[in-house]
């Protein structure tokens, strides 16, 4: 016997059809139908987001901020030197 035969879901719609009735069946299919649109229109704009996202270059640090990798010793040289203030 299977959960999912015709005879069953003919049963269950019979039985929702009574609890809700076709009027909030109706509105309920058309509010269901909007929800799905509106979730569908909110990914692809995100696509959308993400793919001009990638498009564009990233923008430059700002000047004196952030350290240059390859010349870490000039950038070094700059600090002051430290002092051992240690007491004997």
């Amino acid at each position: 016997m299977d959960l999912f035969s015709p005879r069953h879901l003919l049963i269950i719609l019979v039985v929702v059809l009574l609890v809700f009735g076709t009027k909030k069946l109706r509105t309920i299919g058309s509010d269901l139908g909007a929800a799905v649109r509106g979730f569908k229109k909110s990914m692809n704009e995100g696509d959308q987001e993400q793919q001009a996202a990638s498009q564009s270059p990233p923008p430059p640090p700002p000047a004196g901020i952030a350290r240059d990798a390859e010349f870490h010793e000039a950038a070094d040289a700059k600090e002051a030197p430290r002092q051992d203030n240690r007491r004997a």
